[in-house]
């Protein structure tokens, strides 16, 4: 007999993996073990999904038919689960799943998340990798194809010492390979959805002291829900952190900031060459990157850059990392596309060097100092480690280190990231306006300035022939002024097609880099408003007498660390906002100087020779 449910609402599917409910609809269900809140299962119109468990009854009637005789649900009778060891020979089969479902746990056991299965077996926090959608997946293009350089079958863990001292041990005190890249989480019995072991979860009388918990968002694919800011506040990211991976958050005089890099250094980018491999079948660009704080070379293709972007943006989630520069499907080797990608990268990684945090993680350092051409073992070693990093998602938020929590005020904070949500907005509508008018400008100065300088150019040419068929000797100085005239518009045309690579494409570059940095804030806002939804919830628990002060005080506490690490991420875009734009303007300023100086030669150049003869 499959088990069933019956719909008690209407549900609209608004996400890739959901199905859509009607009141009153039987559903069949794959499994009554619900998943972070949801069940999967199969509705009347034979549609496969996830629902949320709270709109379902499950029907505990056995239904007629052959097998054995009927039993309690629980004691291995025919409304058991199939997957529980107690159920006996010819019972009923369950649903086929598309991924095996773990052993089910004792009710007071933590069991780590199975792999395989989307969220785990007992644990509520999904691993990093998202399987319903969401999550940044690293752009695949014709000329940044993963080869046998990044996808052999072998592991960090088949490495010997790969991960530093081997993998840290599970709750239980157990170790081993298998431990490696999973949460270790703690069990919730405070924030529990329900009791486990297969029965149905059993709701507390509303009017019951401290029985109320924090609400878990409906839509699992959200950012704060994907990201694992709505795990970390209500208590459920727990790990090993070594004093290594800390990242400190310091009151300045602003207001908190990242602390300062003690080890500041930069990268230089040069030399893109063509390369080829498998015998010239495969070709790709490299460049040499050279950080000043070893001096030491290295060579990147543009699919290193990818893969190092997509490790940053899954690790930090409150952390802006800019895109990088847009693949090209077409003329990928050609000199205009491969100097203009240059720049993009030059820019990037200005950005990241300068970034207190990033600048100095670990898979950032491996990416600028291992050498893959000469240490290939070494490279693969230290990109399957990032690959395996534990400290992401919820347990990101316990590497942060946040001075006390009475330096936060919470109406202050929400006041402050509201003007910066503005803020981002008004920036980005004007940036994307001035790299529209800056790409039109450019545009006609390219094509148009120069033609129709061009045109009255040869207007004066034009007349000076006219003048040359006066073959008077007083009008030979006249003749070849006029001459000259129609050269300095040609020359002036010249200066007018080249000067936006000299003021325009540095700005266009520079917004480029912003347009990509500013639409990461959004999500990153979007963490913090869902962590203080949650305080303010907590609060009104308290305030019903269904919560403790303490776990609302928990939550609280978790919601600060997240708002210290939002506030200094907003620090530090304004600190290098001012730096990168200060620096533009007095370049562009000294250029423009030395642009009209340069016309102003050009049409006195036709002048002196007038008066000359």
């Amino acid at each position: 007999m499959a088990l069933r449910a019956r719909a008690l609402y209407d549900f609209r599917s608004e996400n890739p993996g959901e199905i859509s409910l009607r009141e009153h609809e039987v559903l069949s269900l794959c499994s009554e073990q619900d998943i972070e809140g949801w069940l999967e299962g199969v509705n009347s119109r034979g549609d496969r999904g996830l629902f949320p468990a709270s709109y379902v009854q499950v029907i505990r009637a056995p239904e007629p038919g052959p097998g054995p005789g009927p039993g309690p649900a629980g004691d291995g009778g025919p409304g058991a689960p199939a997957r529980y060891a107690n159920v006996p020979p010819g019972g009923f089969e369950p649903l086929p799943l598309p991924l095996p479902l773990p052993a089910a746990p004792p009710a007071s056991a933590f069991q780590p998340p199975a792999a395989g299965f989307p969220y785990g077996g007992g644990a509520l926090q999904p691993p990093p990798q998202q399987p319903y959608g969401g999550g940044y997946q690293a752009s695949q293009g014709s000329d940044d194809d993963w080869d046998d350089e990044w996808d052999d079958s072998s592991t960090v863990a088949d490495e010997p010492g790969a991960l530093g001292g081997g993998a840290y041990p599970d709750l239980d005190g157990s170790s081993g390979p298998g431990a490696a890249g999973r949460y270790r989480l703690s069990t919730r019995s405070d924030l529990s959805l329900g009791a486990r072991g297969g029965a149905a979860p059993q709701h507390p009388p509303s009017g019951a002291k401290s029985s109320a918990t924090v609400s878990r968002n409906l839509n699992r694919f959200s950012t704060f829900v994907k990201s694992g800011g709505e795990a970390f506040v209500l208590g459920e990211a727990s790990g090993f952190v070594k004093d290594g991976d800390k990242l400190c958050v310091v009151l300045g005089p602003y207001g908190p900031e990242w602390q300062e890099n003690p080890y500041p250094f930069q990268c230089t980018i040069d030399d893109p060459t063509k390369q080829t491999k498998f015998k010239g079948m495969k070709s790709y660009i490299s460049y040499k990157l050279v950080p000043t704080h070893t001096q030491v070379p290295v060579h990147r293709r543009y699919k290193h850059f990818d893969w190092l972007y997509a490790r940053l943006a899954e690790k930090f989630p409150v952390i802006s990392v800019p895109h990088l520069p847009e693949k090209q499907a077409t003329g990928r080797f050609e000199e205009d596309f491969i100097s203009k990608r240059r720049k993009g990268l030059i820019w990037w990684m200005n950005h990241m060097a300068s970034h207190p945090v990033l600048a100095q993680c670990d898979v950032f350092q491996h990416f600028l100092t291992c050498p893959s051409s000469t240490d290939e073992k070494a490279w693969k070693q230290g990109k399957r480690k990032a690959e395996k990093d534990e400290m992401v998602g919820a347990n990101f938020f316990l590497t942060l280190s946040t001075p006390p929590a009475a330096a936060l005020d919470l109406q202050e904070v929400e006041s402050k990231i509201d003007g910066f949500k503005c803020f981002t907005k008004k920036m980005d509508d004007s940036a994307l306006q001035l790299n529209h008018t800056a790409n039109e400008f450019a545009r006609k100065q390219v094509t148009g300035f120069k033609k129709e300088y061009q045109k009255v150019g040869q207007s004066f040419r034009g007349l000076s022939q006219a003048f040359e068929l006066d073959q008077q000797a007083f009008s030979a100085g006249l003749n070849q002024a006029i001459a000259f005239t129609g050269d300095a518009y040609d020359a002036i045309g010249e200066l007018f097609a080249e000067q936006p690579r000299q003021d325009l494409d540095p700005v266009m570059d520079l917004l480029a880099l912003y347009q990509g940095h500013l639409a990461n804030f959004p999500d990153i806002i979007h963490v913090q408003k869902g962590a203080l939804t949650k305080v303010k919830e907590s609060r009104r628990h308290v305030e019903e007498g269904k919560m403790e002060v303490q776990k609302a005080d928990g939550i609280q506490d978790r919601c600060n660390t997240i708002s210290f690490a939002t506030l200094a991420e907003i620090h530090h875009f304004h600190q290098i906002r001012n730096v990168y734009w200060t620096w533009y303007l007095k370049k562009e300023n000294a250029r423009l100087r030395n642009g009209r100086e340069n016309s102003a030669l050009c049409l006195q150049k036709p002048q002196k020779k007038f008066f000359a003869s």
